[in-house]
């Protein structure tokens, strides 16, 4: 009998996360004004200069936070005003979207200091990648979808596809991707809600509130600059956590720059990848152009998507 009660309470769990409905915030519109802020490292404004030309074409008006131009060594000033910045930025109800100035570290140092309870009454659309994973992953477990995009510091140097997917994410049109077959790709179709973001940080909020549920959910992970044997380590952790027990697909965006000791591991981090998911019979999708890369395309995290993995290539459609 207790044995029956755990299966049903675990099968009523995983029913509520496949059929769970996060909410959007509302799309941009011209004339719309947004707010660049700097959660983790430090940024100077200059370097910012690409990203308000670029938001501004679109129509949209710019305002710099207060963390940006701060410094505390490597931090964008100390954890209290970097979070007072996040709070000013969340609660003013003229900030329709806030864009991560910069990734590195730092975010998780402030995100237990902020209160979403205003932005629950008038939710408004975060974007970032790297570090900002934390807020994805927060606001996940929140109810609330985000953007998986660039970062102020980001812009100068991103492709064109990169910037007009977040431009179409921002302003109400659903992503969707056609790309080429990948060799280490495993076919099958898979919809569900899309969850995740940089692996690294993904592996240092295990156990803590802001830990999203991956129950039913398709899962993304990118990372950068890490060692290979990290690499593997993170996977195996999750694996062992039971992460990919119960998912429907994942996608394998940008693994680059990454490092090996004087006597190598043997594996690349695709191939590290490969080896961890031979067990499991979801899709996976291998080197998607999101990520620590100039083709850093937008994703909406919390978003339902459908995924259509073949021999062909892949389809990546957000609904």
């Amino acid at each position: 009998m207790r044995t029956f009660l755990l299966l049903l309470l675990l099968t009523s769990q995983l029913l509520q996360a496949q059929t769970r409905k996060t909410t959007a915030p509302p799309n941009l519109k011209k004339g719309d004004t947004i707010a660049i802020i700097a959660t983790a490292r430090k940024v100077e404004a200059v370097n910012l200069q690409p990203a308000i030309d670029l938001f501004k074409s679109w129509g949209l008006n710019v305002v710099l936070g207060k963390s940006i131009g701060k410094s505390d060594n490597q931090l964008a000033g100390p954890d209290w005003q970097r979070a007072t910045d996040l709070q000013e930025m969340l609660d003013n109800p003229s900030i329709k979207a806030i864009v991560g100035a910069k990734g590195g570290y730092g975010t998780v140092r402030i995100i237990d200091r902020v209160n979403f309870n205003r932005f629950k009454q008038k939710p408004k659309w975060i974007v970032g990648f790297s570090d900002m994973t934390v807020l994805h992953s927060h606001l996940n477990t929140l109810g609330y979808q985000t953007i998986h995009g660039l970062v102020g510091v980001s812009a100068k140097n991103a492709t064109e596809d990169a910037k007009e997917s977040l431009k179409k994410a921002l302003f109400g049109q659903k992503p969707e991707y056609k790309l080429d077959a990948h060799t280490f790709n495993r076919k099958g179709k898979a919809k569900g809600e899309l969850v995740g973001g940089n692996l690294s940080v993904l592996y240092s909020i295990i156990g803590s509130k802001s830990e999203a549920d991956v129950k039913g959910k398709i899962l993304f992970i990118e990372d950068l600059d890490e060692y290979l044997y990290h690499i593997d380590r993170m996977l195996f952790n999750l694996k062992r956590n039971g992460y990919f027990d119960n998912i429907k697909g994942v996608i394998i965006g940008g693994m680059t720059e990454m490092n090996d000791n004087e006597i190598p591991w043997g594996k690349d981090a695709l191939e590290i990848a490969q080896d961890i998911f031979k067990d499991y019979n979801f899709p996976v999708i291998y080197n998607f152009p999101a990520g620590h890369i100039k083709d850093n395309r937008a994703l909406i995290i919390g978003g339902v998507v459908s995924i259509d993995v073949s021999e062909n290539g892949s389809t990546v459609k957000f609904e």
